[in-house]
């Protein structure tokens, strides 16, 4: 990991670098934005960031043009306004293909991982953290406090005894700080989970009128982001901590729910089609890092159809 103060001074250049990247594709650009680019740039880190994920972009575009149904079109010089409009679809195509690549998230994120790695880390102070599946963090550490910023998926903490220094997990607007050792963050479409599995840690959500929680070992916590309501239940390490194992172990589980687990070991897109599928109830253990026996098990236990095109995936 680098530095904590190179980490926040490059991941804002790196969050102005994409917003200016997009920017200077807009053929309205007034004159002041463009001084104020210009300006941008003249700091030295700054370029070199703009140059970074301007690269990505133009990886992307490359592609685009490499692909021969692509670049065998022929276009008939009728208009002055055709090669215009086909640089703009060009452009417009690799402005797509940098953000379904992850282009800003892999700006933002210190460690990220794809649909078939769950990476563990060591951090600088000696702390471990092992990724799910589709997911990122970004650390920030100074002398007084250890903050990860869980921006997507979920990631299990062993946290390093550092007196003074306290180590806080922060998932959207909701903070967990370890009173403890072990715990595991959940950061979902619609809630955020804490399940405890050595001694304690204190959850604070964001939302307003809620109560922070303490969660001990033997517990989780999840909190709706909806409805600003936190449940809590008993859970055993074997079924919290099935991921790691890329499993899913569930108990009358809303079929969303599952399907998003499923989603993180897939790099396509599947989508529930027909009304109340996604609350239909399920319960076993899925091997969610197979997609084949994952969608095959919900074939059988639910009776629903599904049916694959390329990378996306529909059930009925």
């Amino acid at each position: 990991m680098r530095s904590t103060r190179a980490n926040q001074i490059q991941r804002k250049r790196n969050r102005e670098a994409t917003d200016w990247l997009l920017r200077n594709r807009d053929p309205g650009q007034s004159a002041e934005e463009r001084a104020h680019f210009e300006d941008w740039m003249k700091d030295p880190g700054n370029c070199r960031t703009y140059q970074v994920a301007e690269g990505l972009i133009g990886d992307a575009r490359a592609a685009i043009q490499s692909d021969p149904a692509l670049r065998n079109i022929r276009t008939e010089a009728r208009s002055r306004a055709k090669p215009v409009l086909s640089c703009l679809l060009v452009m417009a195509c690799a402005a797509t293909a940098f953000f379904a690549f992850d282009g800003p998230m892999r700006l933002q994120a210190d460690a990220l991982s794809s649909v078939d790695d769950m990476p563990a880390l060591t951090l600088e102070d000696g702390s471990v953290v092992q990724l799910n599946a589709s997911s990122a963090i970004a650390v920030d550490f100074d002398g007084k406090r250890r903050t990860v910023r869980l921006l997507r998926g979920q990631a299990f903490f062993q946290v390093a005894p550092a007196p003074g220094r306290p180590f806080t997990v922060e998932a959207g607007d909701t903070r967990v700080t370890a009173l403890g050792t072990a715990f595991d963050v959940r950061y979902g479409a619609h809630d955020t989970g804490v399940t405890v599995t050595e001694h304690t840690v204190l959850v604070e959500p964001g939302g307003a009128g809620s109560a922070s929680m303490r969660v001990s070992e033997g517990e989780q916590a999840t909190y709706d982001r909806a409805s600003g309501t936190m449940n809590m239940r008993p859970v055993d390490d074997l079924t919290a901590l099935a991921w790691q194992r890329g499993q899913l172990a569930v108990e009358n589980a809303p079929l969303s729910y599952v399907i998003e687990e499923i989603s993180r070991h897939f790099s396509g897109r599947i989508v529930l089609a027909g009304k109340g599928l996604s609350d239909r109830r399920v319960s076993g253990t899925i091997t969610v890092s197979d997609t084949a026996a994952a969608l095959s098990f919900l074939h059988q236990a639910l009776g629903v159809k599904v049916m694959q095109v390329g990378p996306l995936v529909v059930i009925r």
